[in-house]
């Protein structure tokens, strides 16, 4: 992350200093513009020119999929658990009472239900997976989907091509990173970081406001101040890190002073019924930011259901306090979620959006088939079910499936490395392309044998 500060100093994160004027905060991911995008798309990287943008909403905690998505009514009860299957808009398929919401929009998503991964049964283990389709091994951090996207074809308007919503994820219990980041890319590639509640009454963007000390037309005056200043420090001008610092300056005056970006983060511009449809939480509300960015030129946004399993009411369903039971998910989580997600499926639809957004709803692992003493369900990453709407899918199906008892793949197994295949294809980006990797090696967009899931696809 690259710190501007108003009191007139820059520091990169490998310690190089330079003046500056203003502080920008998350806005490490600015992107590039269209050389590089032209250079990618010359080199085959990028396949199609779709301009399809994606929407990640991924389920920190992890739902329990015989609760939500794959349910066994047929299962002992301390398998299937105390809630009932209901009917949805697409015939022979049921989900959980719990979700009548997206039961009324299952005609528009298809439900894979036989995702599973190796990795160890931790949160941040799931979270960086299925982020990025790989496990963190040997100190290789790889790029975000969203961030691969943007180093590809880069930002359309003056707001970021990658962006992530309300916060960053919080702790996750084994202290690996959480997959939300530019990794071997770079920390140009990070995404920009909302960093605040959309739901709150006085909701603002922290990196579209000066700073405090700095009013909008000081902000100007001290833009053209920089290129003096610029001409005074030496060799430092020459060097990667003062092109970095200078890319990073100009994208964020420009996103600052961006009429068209300031319009995208403005809630106040939605009816109050169209807010109210995605509900009045954060979640929610993040839904229809999302929503908005996505139509004002944002490639990839990721939504962050929930922020950490220690602080708050999550999926994370152990039963016990600290944590949450299967009545807290059914009274408090379930229906939050039920109802942004529903809202922001049918409202894309509405507007003529779903064709060209993936919505992607995604977690770290599934639940333990059989409830625990404490009447929840604890981490299992043998069996779980996301599912995929939009963006080239043919909605209203099922792939895959698990065994009777909703613990492992007993058809068509699928890997994080082939979600992640899977939203590359639907982008426009060839599966075979690299990247500039560690050491400037080339690094394979998609681990070896992955593909993406053909049946989502008309």
């Amino acid at each position: 992350m690259i710190t501007l500060t108003g009191t007139g100093k820059a520091r990169t994160c490998d310690g190089v200093t330079r003046r500056d004027f203003m502080q920008v905060g998350a806005l490490g991911a600015v992107g590039l513009g269209l050389p590089q995008y032209m250079a990618a798309k010359a080199a085959g990287a990028v396949k199609t020119d779709n301009d399809r943008a994606c929407i990640m909403i991924f389920n920190l905690g992890a739902p329990s999929q015989l609760d939500t998505f794959d349910m066994k009514p047929d299962a002992p009860a301390e398998i299937r658990g105390p809630f009932k299957p209901i009917s949805t808009t697409t015939p022979g398929l049921h989900l959980s009472e719990i979700l009548p919401g997206i039961a009324s929009i299952a005609d528009k998503v298809s439900f894979v239900r036989s995702v599973h991964h190796g990795g160890a049964a931790v949160h941040d283990a799931g979270w960086q997976m299925l982020q990025t389709g790989r496990l963190f091994t040997g100190g290789v951090n790889t790029p975000h989907c969203g961030a691969v996207l943007g180093y590809l074809k880069g930002r359309k308007t003056d707001l970021p091509p990658f962006a992530v919503l309300p916060h960053l994820m919080g702790r996750g219990g084994g202290n690996l990173p959480n997959g939300q980041a530019g990794g071997f890319l770079g920390k140009a590639h990070d995404p920009f970081v909302l960093n605040a509640d959309p739901s709150q009454e006085n909701f603002q963007v922290p990196d579209l406001l000066p700073p405090a000390d700095i009013g909008t037309v000081r902000l100007e005056r001290r833009r053209k101040m920089r290129d003096v200043v610029d001409q005074t420090v030496g060799v430092f001008e020459s060097t990667e890190n003062a092109a970095l610092l200078d890319d990073n300056f100009n994208a964020a005056f420009r996103m600052m002073t961006s009429p068209q970006a300031r319009d995208a983060f403005d809630l106040t511009k939605e009816p109050t019924a169209v807010r109210e449809r995605y509900g009045m939480t954060r979640f929610g509300q993040s839904c229809l930011l999302a929503r908005r960015l996505v139509e004002s030129g944002v490639r990839f946004v990721t939504i962050n259901t929930f922020l950490t399993v220690f602080d708050e009411i999550t999926w994370d369903i152990h039963g016990s306090k600290p944590f949450t039971s299967i009545a807290g998910m059914r009274d408090i989580v379930a229906p939050l979620y039920d109802k942004g997600y529903s809202a922001l499926v049918a409202d894309l639809s509405e507007r003529g959006l779903l064709d060209t957004t993936l919505v992607c709803n995604l977690a770290e692992f599934g639940r333990t088939p059989r409830v625990n003493p404490a009447g929840g369900r604890d981490h299992w990453p043998q069996c779980f079910t996301c599912g995929f709407a939009g963006g080239g899918v043919k909605g209203g199906s099922v792939v895959g499936a698990s065994d009777p008892i909703g613990g492992v793949p007993a058809d068509r197994p699928v890997e994080p490395a082939d979600i992640a295949a899977t939203i590359f294809h639907s982008l426009g980006l060839d599966l075979e392309a690299t990247l500039p990797g560690p050491a400037g090696r080339p690094f394979p967009l998609v681990d070896f044998g992955h593909r993406e899931i053909h049946e989502l696809f008309a």
